[in-house]
């Protein structure tokens, strides 16, 4: 008698605690889902049908959707244009008298490896010579840069871009680094004539040879160094920045966007 009454018990005790555990079962899916397992065709609440209102959520200037209407001649047309007004403004404001000396973005320094002549002039009080060469070399920039214009515009419509929309969407200056490591060397050996001849139409060969003349001889040391090549360096940089720049501003800036093509392609790009 006894032991039925204890297994009785027992029994007692395991539909109890299951029921227990079948109540947390149901209370745990109420609140995750909302689905009441007492009455599952009456959900808690509209948390489902809100999940799947908000999902497919994105921006919608982002979407592919919005290139898929502009084919890859057209962005690489887009691409160019920006790149050819970057290079017709950037060379029209360097080719102006201190369009390079004072313009602190792209202001043509002295050689790194010619620094310490700088500085041991001036200590000789002859920093007057020094400065004269710094700026020397601006201006020959300046009266170079006319001549790069159409070697620019030349590498411009020359390139293939097979990865046009990458670069669309991509940074404020994509397009102009795609240029730059795609034409560097071919627009250094075309250029580099037209910079020798500004270092001599400015004189800036003759006083460098004496300031650098001058530096031997007070410390009697040898120094040399390539101007043209320098320069030449200096001057396509300088271009590229302006390019990247008025690149920046054409993705950026709405009201820069002068032509339809512009409009169409980095109109496409907004918010991305």
């Amino acid at each position: 008698m006894r032991k039925n009454i204890l297994f009785a018990a027992t029994l007692l005790f395991s539909v109890s605690s299951q029921a227990q555990l079948l109540d947390i079962i149901k209370s745990t899916v109420k609140n995750k889902t909302g689905v009441d397992l007492d009455n599952p065709s009456k959900p808690k609440s509209s948390t489902t049908t809100t999940t799947t209102n908000t999902t497919p959520i994105t921006p919608t200037k982002a979407s592919p959707v919005n290139l898929g209407n502009l084919t890859s001649t057209q962005i690489s047309s887009g691409l160019k244009e920006a790149l050819s007004l970057g290079v017709t403004d950037g060379v029209k404001k360097l080719a102006l008298t201190d369009g390079f000396f004072k313009n602190e973005a792209v202001k043509i320094l002295m050689p790194e490896k010619l620094r310490k002549i700088d500085t041991t002039l001036r200590s000789l009080g002859m920093g007057s010579l020094a400065d004269e060469g710094v700026k020397l070399l601006n201006r020959a920039a300046e009266d170079a840069v006319t001549e790069a214009a159409p070697i620019f515009t030349k590498a411009i419509t020359s390139m293939t871009i097979t990865d046009a929309k990458n670069i669309l969407l991509s940074s404020d200056n994509a397009a102009t680094n795609y240029l730059q490591t795609k034409t560097q060397s071919q627009l250094f050996t075309a250029f580099q004539p037209k910079v020798k001849a500004s270092l001599g139409k400015v004189g800036a060969d003759t006083v460098w040879k004496n300031l650098i003349s001058k530096y031997n001889t007070f410390t009697g040391q040898s120094v040399t160094t390539d101007l043209n090549e320098y320069v030449t360096t200096e001057t396509i940089n300088g271009v590229f920045k302006m390019v990247a720049d008025k690149e920046s501003g054409i993705r950026n800036t709405p009201a820069m966007r002068t032509t339809s093509i512009l409009q169409k392609v980095f109109g496409a790009q907004d918010g991305k």
